[in-house]
């Protein structure tokens, strides 16, 4: 599964169903490009169980604003439209991986 990158217009509609990891990102900050590999990785392993979409915080500032959105990067585990989870900071993939399963 590919991960979706989300807008301001779409971004109810990518989060509404199942488990989704959302990543609040943007291109000049350091440990946002640290996680994007590690987020590319846990795709495969959660295919089918959960999706991960991105959120780039300076194209989509009423998303942003909308979750409170302080520091980045921060990931917001949804589940069924509804904030689960709020994790902030760089993360380990094992990490990632045990905040999803909690929830799928």
């Amino acid at each position: 599964m590919a991960i979706i990158n989300a807008t301001d217009s779409n971004f109810a509609e990518n989060i509404k169903e199942g488990v989704v990891l959302v990543d609040f990102w943007a291109p000049w900050c350091g440990p946002c490009k640290m996680i994007a590999p590690v987020l590319e990785e846990l795709s495969g392993e959660v295919e089918g169980k959960a999706n991960i979409v991105k959120v780039n915080v300076d194209d989509n500032q009423a998303t942003a604003s909308q979750f409170g959105i302080m520091s980045i990067p921060t990931l917001l585990l949804f589940k069924d439209g509804e904030v689960a989870e709020k994790v902030v900071g760089f993360q380990p993939k094992e990490a990632l991986a045990q905040l999803v399963e909690k929830h799928v």
